[in-house]
């Protein structure tokens, strides 16, 4: 078990403004994600990491902890978190507090007694009775994603650094901007990042291992209608507006978010904007299986021609774009690395818990750019929003995680 503080750096991190923002063109999305940045490179060097680099136009930080004496041949493992938070919620201003002990009632938030953290909206706290947990003042989120991961391999270094009776390979750290955005491995360098294989920090409860996520796509029509003033327009007009929702009600009913779970796929109308005369709609397509994804995809375009032999050719404009696919393609032929984490997770009495991702990872896209990247918890609950929260206990577990498995790889043979 580590002695250096995980909760002490995740609580000076955290009140640092880093949220992203999908509306910029610029890479970071947002300048104070560079705050963190500098930040952890100044630590880094600090605590004597090796090979410090802060890639000032894009965000990005990397270190080596070099290997124990004797074993410098072993495999290079890595590990990465990103610095950015939700643009969902508001992440300035962010002031943490620790509620000791918590008793499994509800935890009153903001100041004015509004808004409250029950067990009645999210059960899974009475999990946690007995232990203590880091919560926000009901105004922000805490910035548990990631920010927890950024602590625990923060801490997973200086210890490694400073204990010399936990032996290891070498070991790489990265830390990233844009996660939140889908651009978080824009510019990662895998080959000054160095290591053969990693781990992403970015989970959520203690024991999860994600090794399979959706195949990703963006889809946007656009409708072209023909504004006619209304007492005039029969068999003239052409309402865009309303064909947007015919399109949309030719999709399944039922493969929509709120009503699936697990690996069940959807499409999701994630903005809809428009008039008589023009109208755009937006839509994520998710599925974990790729066939089905295909078959969404497929789907999703018929639905535009149909349109279009009814109203007129043109009336509908279809674009589809693939953003990320499903890991576990490149992770099966290293299995090793979802194999010696449950391990590790085990020796520690953890139950390993099999997790397939309802969204993307940074660890997808780097999987596929060639370094295969499950995801490992952190200890955080109810992401991107007022109601975040981590455990303390189970973040120090996390650090004995990361740990262990710098050690296993030690040893390992590939």
């Amino acid at each position: 078990m580590s002695n250096i503080d995980v909760i002490e750096k995740f609580l000076r991190y955290v009140k640092i403004d880093t949220q992203s923002d999908d509306t910029t063109d610029t890479s970071p999305s947002t300048m104070k994600q560079h705050d963190l940045a500098r930040l952890l490179f100044d630590e880094m060097n600090a605590i004597g990491v090796s090979d410090v680099f802060y890639d000032k136009e894009h965000c990005y930080v990397y270190g080596v902890i070099p290997a124990s004496k004797g074993f410098e041949n072993a495999p290079k493992i890595g590990f990465i978190s990103h610095m950015d938070t939700s643009d969902e919620v508001s992440g300035k201003d962010v002031k943490p507090r620790i509620v000791e002990k918590y008793d499994g009632n509800d935890i009153t938030l903001s100041s004015d007694g509004k808004t409250i953290l029950s067990p009645n909206d999210f059960p899974e706290l009475k999990n946690h009775v007995g232990e203590d947990l880091i919560v926000t003042d009901g105004t922000t989120l805490l910035g548990a994603d990631d920010k927890a991961g950024v602590a625990e391999i923060m801490t997973m270094a200086e210890t490694l650094l400073t204990d010399e009776s936990i032996q290891h390979g070498p070991v790489m750290i990265a830390f990233t901007p844009d996660e939140e955005i889908g651009a978080g491995t824009a510019f990662f360098d895998i080959d000054r990042f160095g290591a053969k294989y990693a781990f992403t920090v970015d989970g959520g409860k203690l024991g999860e291992l994600e090794y399979e996520n959706f195949n990703a796509a963006e889809g946007v029509i656009k409708v072209n209608g023909r504004s006619v003033h209304p007492g005039d327009a029969k068999n003239k007009m052409i309402n865009a507006s309303l064909i947007c929702y015919e399109f949309h009600s030719l999709l399944p009913v039922f493969q929509n978010p709120m009503y699936t779970e697990k690996r069940e796929g959807f499409f999701h109308l994630t903005q809809i904007e428009g008039s008589t005369e023009s109208a755009t709609a937006s839509y994520i397509i998710r599925d974990h299986d790729e066939t089905l994804f295909k078959e969404k995809k497929e789907l999703f375009m018929a639905a535009g021609e149909f349109l279009n032999k009814k109203y007129g050719a043109g009336t509908v404009e279809v674009s589809l774009r693939d953003q990320y696919y499903n890991m576990i393609e490149k992770i099966r032929p290293h299995m090793h690395l979802v194999d010696n984490a449950k391990k590790v997770m085990e020796s520690l009495n953890i139950v390993p818990i099999d997790v397939p991702i309802r969204g993307g990872t940074d660890g997808a896209s780097l999987s596929y750019k060639g370094l295969p990247c499950p995801n490992l918890c952190t200890g955080g609950y109810n992401y991107h929003g007022k109601y975040e929260y981590a455990s303390v206990q189970e973040m120090r577990k996390v650090v004995d995680i990361l740990l262990g498995l710098a050690s296993v790889y030690k040893d390992f043979e590939i």
